[in-house]
């Protein structure tokens, strides 16, 4: 490993940020002002934010180019929706309609209760916009609106008790699709009583303005109605706009972050040192972070950048990682010598935070911008503009951030109060007198004073990780937590429940909950396509075939449970046959067949509906595609979901005839589709990506090793406790997934490179040294971060909860393995490390104020997590070149 070092990109990059320091410092009021004018410009793209709003639950949370969306244009092509001959199961979208569940206790079906569900429905048939009510825009059937069967099977309330109602079906009409919590009489298909009635209002698509208007007002007639049962509610438009909701609900919480952050920051960088306290420093550093926001946020307005609700939860994880490189500086600006000038402390500053706020910023950028290679729109919206935020956020740390970092140390210079920012004595002595005196500093290093808390670690945490029972007990921890997250990991369900998008509360998720109460038992009646444009419907041994095909359909199980109901096909090609058996037709020869298809479409209300089903021209003799339909049962939950569109587009595939099956809700079901294989290439790609990164600044076989253990054992962590913690592997917890990445590096690489470049004798003191010099910047860094999102955890919305879940669990293991696993797991390999190479022969001899890097390592920042340690790690007679520096702490 001799000669391995990173002079070739370290170099250069430190020196170009030393001229560059040392610029900010001689034009500090340059770089001060003109971001502000640059954040208030790229500001003005807020005013496009409702125009890029982007809240479509399908548009942001389904795959861009999934399969269904090309099913539901063949469908779309070849089945028109015929607004005149309303059919609410051949519709290929889920159409516009409001729709009520009616409960009750003991019987939905008895006189008095199926009176005030008749008097739910006229109070519905009586909303109006302006003069418009809804029969005016309703779906018509036959010249008349469509009505719920329910009202067709019992006559009258008086009725109610005394009709005789069979299930799932009441003659030509699917009773299962409005009457749910069903008992029926012993030994029959008679319904003895039901727990709820589910009631649809269907609107036509002539004037959606209209529709619109009208379903709001549906809304806000029904919440405010004293029911005298339960009354649950929902609309087409309800799950958009409860979703928008979401973003206003944590609209509060910005305010409290940045309070929070502010006094973090403070708390700190406060100082007993009248002349040195870094309060100011401290809120504008968290400005910074600030401004990164708006500015990149308002870039990408500008440029048309679609804003997904995710989005929102970005400003929480920008504004931790700015204070972690903020900290940085603030450290590296500490250890630079107090009696220098300011451009010169400044070039000493930039110098040695370089590579380490670069390497966060190429790290968390990159696992960003990685994330665009999802398949979900809203994955793609949090990554460009997060990423984004990530590049403004570095760029105004080392102009605006630098440039009030050089005009504090203009008040420093001139031994100023932090706060009156009048002239106070210089001290006379060594003892704090913070009220009179004030510029206390090291007379021997030169530097300001370190602060204490970093020989916790070295006298105390160290030492007790070298303890062989300690080492023991971390072994058991980590067996124990590995054991843990592999379990979890079997867990993990797949794909986002609707009803989750909805805010807490909110009407959706109670119709949800009754929906899945009391209509569970049969799931989405799917179309089976025959696409073939010359399939030989007359003759018999193809129609075999498809018989054949449409009996596997039905024959499909999940867990010996049946997937399908038996004898519940709906085939207009059957109804056809029996046709023909009833009035003698030869349907085997084709012109018979097809000039008879318009008398039999004709021929009662039930068969004009498959008109909709066969796409044929009589004039060409020819049917260019047809469909049927297939009951599925017991789709419970969303694995019965996945399995269900596994196993019907495979069953498909199978059948000798081109078939598509669709469903709308395959729109929503094919994430599960694509979510694993995506999650894992992401992963993949930004891995490959990290450990470039890692190998090009901290070129160590045995610390890129570290690192690679790192990131798989933090992914494989936080993956398995997010499913213990009830969080699903969707395009949500995906984008948290790739973030962990990021992080896990900023943990690893420095503290793993650390250990084997320590110049220590044994394993055990290089466990110390390295814990010593890294152990509070992790858990700065760590607490930062945490403190950025926590408020996300009192959000009413599944999304922003989530993300504080998966940040918690990220940055939780991430500083366990930085501060506990990797340095014990390291002593075991005690023999390792890397020759360092002498650059300054003479730095011991020359220079007596640079005694060994235990003396200062202290106050160290970490970025991101923690990260970007710049050291340059100073010896005696001897100069480490790498992308942290102790001296700088």
């Amino acid at each position: 490993m001799t000669g391995c070092n990173t002079n070739c990109i370290e170099k250069p990059i430190s020196e170009g940020f030393g001229k560059l320091g040392n610029f900010v410092g001689r034009h500090h009021w340059w770089f001060f002002i003109i971001p502000l004018f640059i954040s208030a410009g790229l500001g003005g793209g807020f005013y496009f934010l409702k125009d890029r709003e982007a809240n479509g639950i399908e548009e942001q949370f389904t795959p861009v180019n999934g399969p269904a969306k090309h099913e539901r244009l063949i469908v779309k092509t070849n089945f028109p929706t015929n607004d005149s001959e309303f059919s609410r199961l051949r519709l290929y979208t889920e159409g516009t309609f409001a729709s009520l569940i009616l409960s009750d206790t003991v019987n939905v079906l008895s006189n008095n209760v199926f009176e005030k569900i008749v008097e739910m429905d006229q109070l519905v048939k009586d909303i109006k916009v302006a003069t418009i009510g809804f029969n005016d825009i309703c779906a018509m059937i036959a010249g008349k609106c469509m009505t719920n069967s329910i009202f067709d099977i019992v006559k009258t309330t008086a009725d109610a008790e005394s009709t005789n109602i069979t299930y799932p079906f009441n003659g030509d009409f699917f009773t299962a699709s409005e009457i749910g919590g069903v008992k029926l009489k012993p030994g029959s298909e008679l319904i003895e009583s039901a727990k709820a009635i589910r009631l649809f209002y269907f609107l036509n698509d002539v004037n959606q303005t209209v529709n619109t208007m009208w379903l709001t007002e549906f809304i806000n007639n029904i919440s405010k109605k004293e029911a005298k049962l339960s009354v649950s509610y929902f609309t087409s438009l309800s799950r958009e706009e409860e979703f928008e909701k979401s973003t206003d609900s944590i609209i509060p919480l910005f305010s409290v972050t940045y309070t929070i952050a502010i006094t973090f920051s403070i708390m700190s960088c406060m100082r007993l040192d009248c002349v040195r306290n870094k309060v100011w420093v401290a809120t504008f550093g968290v400005l910074s972070a600030g401004l990164a926001v708006v500015s990149s946020f308002g870039l990408l307005l500008y440029c048309g950048m679609p804003f997904a609700t995710t989005v929102a939860s970005a400003p929480f994880l920008i504004l931790g990682i700015g204070v972690d490189d903020m900290f940085i500086m603030i450290s590296c600006w500490q250890k630079s010598q107090v009696n220098h000038r300011v451009e010169d402390r400044m070039a000493e500053t930039y110098q040695d935070a370089a590579v380490s706020i670069t390497i966060t910023t190429l790290t968390d950028a990159l696992a960003f911008y990685i994330g665009l290679l999802t398949p979900f729109a809203s994955v793609q919206s949090f990554c460009m503009y997060t990423g984004t935020a990530v590049v403004f956020c570095y760029l105004y740390n080392i102009t605006f951030f630098g440039a009030f970092l050089a005009l504090n140390g203009r008040r420093e210079e001139s031994n100023r109060h932090w706060l009156t920012c009048m002239k106070v004595p210089e001290p006379s002595s060594d003892k704090y007198n913070t009220c009179s005196e004030g510029g206390y500093y090291d007379k021997v290093t030169g530097k300001e004073e370190p602060m204490p808390i970093n020989n916790f670690f070295k006298n105390y945490y160290g030492p007790f990780l070298t303890k062989k029972l300690t080492k023991g007990f971390v072994m058991l921890l980590y067996a124990g937590y590995l054991a843990a997250s592999i379990y979890g990991c079997f867990q993990m369900k797949e794909g986002i429940d609707l009803k989750q998008l909805a805010t807490d509360g909110s009407y959706v998720g109670r119709y949800y909950d009754d929906e899945d109460q009391y209509f569970s038992k049969f799931g989405p009646n799917v179309m089976v396509v025959v696409t073939d444009t010359h399939f030989r419907y007359w003759d018999a041994n193809s129609r075999d075939k498809l018989d054949a095909c449409l009996h596997k359909f039905e024959d499909l199980t999940i867990d010996n449970r049946p997937l399908v109901a038996k004898n519940m096909t709906i085939s207009w090609l059957n109804h056809y046959l029996t046709y023909g058996n009833a009035t003698l037709l030869n349907l085997n020869d084709k012109k018979i067949f097809i000039d008879n298809l318009t008398d039999f479409f004709n021929l009662s209300p039930a068969t004009q509906a498959f008109r909709q089903d066969v796409n044929f021209s009589v004039t060409e003799g020819h049917i260019y595609a047809s469909r049927m339909f297939v009951q599925t049962v017991n789709i419970l939950t969303a694995i019965d979901e996945k399995d269900l569109l596994n196993e019907f587009r495979n069953t498909a595939e199978a059948c000798p005839e081109a078939l598509v099956v669709y469903h709308p809700a395959f729109i929503f079901f094919d994430q599960y589709a694509v979510i694993v294989s995506n999650t894992i290439q992401n992963i993949v790609v930004a891995t490959v990506a990290m450990l470039v990164i890692s190998l090009l600044l901290i070129p160590s076989p045995i610390c890129s090793l570290w690192v690679t253990f790192a990131i798989a054992s933090v992914i494989v962590g936080v993956a398995g406790f997010m499913a213990l913690w009830d969080v699903n592997l969707d395009s949500v917890s995906m984008i948290n997934l790739v973030i962990c990445i990021g992080f896990s590096v900023d943990f690893s690489a420095h503290i793993s490179y650390a250990f084997v470049t320590s110049k220590q004798p044994t394993a055990d003191e290089k466990l110390i040294e390295a814990v010593f010099m890294l152990g509070y910047p992790i858990i700065q860094g760590a607490l930062s971060t945490i403190l950025g999102v926590v408020v996300l955890s009192a959000s009413e919305s599944y999304i922003f909860r989530t993300f504080f879940k998966i940040m918690f669990l990220v940055i939780l293991f991430g500083a366990l393995h930085g501060v506990t696993f990797i340095p014990v797991f390291l002593t075991f390999f005690g023999k390792c490390s890397i020759q360092i190479s002498d650059e300054k022969k003479d730095i011991g001899q020359s220079d007596a104020s640079k005694p060994p890097v235990n003396m200062y390592a202290n106050q160290m920042s970490f970025s991101k997590s923690n990260p970007n340690l710049n050291v340059s790690t100073h010896t005696t007679g001897e100069r480490l070149n790498y992308a942290f520096d102790p001296d700088c702490y």
